[in-house]
């Protein structure tokens, strides 16, 4: 059984056709890895798989379950899928340690105690155990991005989505947070990921999806992707990141 599989699935926000007819499927342990230039649908899709935007038809299916307008139904998916936002997302007035514990607590029924016994224990995962007290306004750009991501972790998710994690910090920021993720990947966790982070796409990702304009042009592994892409369209996005690195 797929973790996860999306069928012809469309989205609009008002005239403005977002996604058009998106169909693929996410197996266990796969790191998929989603590419495009800004506006191609990417941030979307993602949101669409955990219902913080509800498709406008097609259908979405999670561990075997088809997700719809039911509060309970998606309710239950979002406890098993984490998500790791661009801009952190977490909450001010609460330290480190609460705002990986808070969602244990509110969704999983957890008591404040038990919790944070499990935060500490995530917060040690990625390295900031000492900032386990420290306020978001405390911690450097990073820092929140990987209590984000013990946050994602605590909640024992069967697949964690990420929505370009890197793109809102400072340049010497980004490899701590990389570095985690690797350490994921390692672990065999399944994860999507939207980015820009192309040594990341083509060292972890399994599979690269490549979309514009709302659809998917090019899915195939790295190696083939980035040396001999077959859509005209992926192979000009592969050139002008060559070019910016040279």
């Amino acid at each position: 059984m797929s973790v996860l599989e999306l069928h012809d699935v469309h989205k609009s926000f008002g005239d403005l056709k977002v996604l058009k007819g998106i169909n693929f499927k996410v197996e266990r342990g796969e790191i998929v890895v989603i590419l495009g230039p800004s506006g191609a649908g990417k941030s979307t899709l993602l949101r669409i798989m955990n219902f913080l935007e509800h498709p406008d038809s097609g259908q979405v299916v999670f561990l075997g379950k088809k997700l719809n307008g039911n509060y309970k139904i998606i309710r239950w998916a979002r406890s098993k899928m984490g998500f790791v936002f661009q801009h952190f997302n977490l909450f001010s007035h609460l330290k480190a340690l609460d705002n990986v514990a808070i969602g244990l607590v509110k969704v999983k029924g957890k008591s404040w105690h038990e919790a944070r016994e499990i935060a500490m224990k995530y917060l040690e995962k990625v390295g900031l155990s000492d900032k386990a007290q420290n306020y978001p306004s405390q911690l450097s750009g990073g820092q929140k991005q990987r209590v984000a991501i013990a946050r994602a972790l605590a909640m024992e998710p069967e697949m964690i989505l990420f929505d370009e994690p890197t793109s809102a910090l400072d340049p010497s920021l980004v490899g701590e947070v990389l570095e985690v993720m690797k350490s994921l990947a390692r672990e065999g966790r399944t994860m999507i990921v939207v980015t820009h982070e192309m040594g990341f796409a083509k060292s972890v990702g399994t599979r690269i999806i490549y979309m514009e304009d709302g659809r998917i042009l090019e899915e195939s592994g790295p190696t083939e992707f980035f040396k001999n892409p077959r859509n005209e369209r992926a192979k000009r996005f592969v050139d002008s990141i060559l070019e910016r690195v040279i």
